[in-house]
């Protein structure tokens, strides 16, 4: 698996020099199926799919988890291809890889969107 660079320039912090992004098509069915797996990871992708691109940052998703879990979510994500992140002041926000994602693995992402969230 191989990482590519960030599509909007370098990053701007030594915290963001850290985030690794991988194109989908870098990416084995299995790790997809892996990421989309989990329950929180696919309510983080259900939140995304409703915002526009770099509009929510990772401390604003009401998730069941600690800060840690959370924190490891999101990079599983990342590593998947599903995401990509960036600093924006104090905050790291977040885009849906979703054409990339689709052009990998068509259909796999529509199916994970059109899932109910589980209630509570």
């Amino acid at each position: 698996m191989s990482a590519r660079p960030e599509s909007d320039g370098p990053p701007s912090s030594a915290r963001a020099r850290g985030l690794t992004h991988v194109h989908p098509a870098d990416v084995s069915l299995q790790a997809a199926l892996d990421a989309v797996a989990d329950p929180v990871r696919r309510a983080i992708l259900r939140e995304l799919a409703g915002e526009p691109d770099w509009a929510r940052a990772c401390g604003t998703f009401d998730l069941p988890v600690s800060k840690a879990t959370r924190s490891h979510h999101f990079t599983v994500l990342r590593q998947a291809g599903l995401l990509e992140q960036r600093d924006a002041g104090p905050r790291r926000v977040n885009r849906l890889r979703r054409p990339e994602f689709d052009e990998a693995f068509p259909g796999l992402l529509e199916l994970v969107l059109r899932e109910p969230p589980a209630a509570p």
